[in-house]
């Protein structure tokens, strides 16, 4: 059965840095682009950053650009999320996802096919 496992997510200060890892297993996503996406309470779940099968293309939302890195390792079916200079307001449960069906990089989650079970990140002022 193919999942996807994120970890990394914590209390963090303002201003600091966290990288997050979302694991897969059961298939190879080498094959699938990728995303970050994130749900503050009482909110929406929001895309945050996505990449090609690659890594060659990437896309971010703009509050995060410039501090946000995403990246993958095909070779561990492995994706990544580098996020510095934190801020109060990135506070939410990070989510990883991956899709099948899209033939360029989308922040629509409905057309990512798997899903983490998220990873909490809470930056304190």
């Amino acid at each position: 059965q193919a999942q996807l496992v994120e970890s990394g997510g914590r209390l963090v200060q303002a201003g600091g840095s966290l990288r997050l890892s979302c694991a897969g297993s059961g298939r190879s996503f080498s094959n699938d682009a990728m995303g970050w996406f994130r749900q503050a309470p009482g909110k929406e779940r929001e895309f945050v950053a996505a990449i090609n099968f690659s890594g060659g293309t990437t896309t971010y939302r703009d509050s995060v650009k410039g501090r946000f890195t995403i990246s993958r390792d095909n070779a561990k079916n492995t994706l990544y999320l580098q996020m510095n200079s934190l801020k109060p307001e990135d506070t939410a449960v990070y989510y990883c996802a991956a899709t099948t069906r899209a033939t360029t990089l989308t922040a629509l989650a409905s057309r990512y096919d798997y899903w983490g079970q998220g990873t909490q990140v809470t930056v304190s002022s």
